[in-house]
């Protein structure tokens, strides 16, 4: 497929069922699991059994997509690995802060690791993570989903995505790793957070605008393809 072939875009969306999918993957994949920990922990909760409870929600929101949509996609299949390995990650060594703190970092270390074996896929992590995100379920969007990956400009859209992520969180757990040991509980239990989130809301952020600025470039690549072939 030429590269100057322009990108068909997607099919017409139900807005409603894209805001309610979008509303249900926040809520319970990032707010609900945060709130339940935070109020647990606050009445008297032990951390490890704070955060295997609120990993129940990511839990809910798989089986809410699998009920809607009737199959379990790569995103859900994801998120039950790791919630499985944080459980397991949480059982092994002590139970102290500090530990529970280094041990979440060698979780989101791992799905570093993991962006950036997926390479070796046919298609890499982001590619799934971006059909979740950027369709509203439903077969037509899927399919034209799955059909962008026929256009070089997309694949390396997506595999250039999937070495960032990856890339950035090996840093980030790197860097949570350290400021555990060189700063106080206390403090780290502030900044803990404020890592997580921020990496998270970079990360968004930036792969929105590439994705915005790769469809422009290919339009405009594909325009001009056209007023010359016209002009020949």
């Amino acid at each position: 497929m030429s590269a100057t072939t322009a990108q068909p875009g997607p099919p017409a969306r139900s807005g409603a069922a894209t805001a309610i999918g979008w509303v249900l993957t926040i809520g319970l994949n990032v707010v609900a699991p945060t709130l339940t920990y935070n109020a647990l922990v606050d009445h008297g909760w032990s951390e490890f059994g704070a955060l295997l409870l609120s990993g129940a929600w990511p839990v809910l929101d798989t089986l809410v997509h699998l009920v809607w949509h009737r199959k379990l996609d790569e995103f859900a299949i994801v998120t039950i690995f790791f919630l499985v390995l944080t459980a397991v990650v949480s059982l092994v060594g002590t139970h102290s802060t500090r530990a529970l703190l280094v041990k979440d970092s060698a979780v989101t270390g791992l799905f570093g690791v993991l962006c950036l074996v997926t390479l070796l896929a046919p298609r890499p992590l982001m590619f799934y993570f971006g059909r979740r995100f950027s369709t509203d379920g439903t077969p037509e969007s899927h399919a034209w989903w799955n059909g962008l990956w026929q256009f070089e400009g997309f694949r390396g859209v997506m595999r250039t995505m999937t070495i960032v992520w990856g890339a950035a969180y090996l840093i980030e757990a790197a860097a949570r790793v350290v400021l555990s040991y060189v700063l106080t509980v206390d403090a780290m239990v502030v900044v803990n957070p404020i890592l997580i989130y921020g990496t998270l809301g970079l990360l968004v952020l930036w792969t929105v605008r590439t994705a915005k600025r790769s469809r422009a470039e290919g339009e405009a690549r594909a325009a001009a393809a056209a007023a010359a072939a016209a002009g020949a």
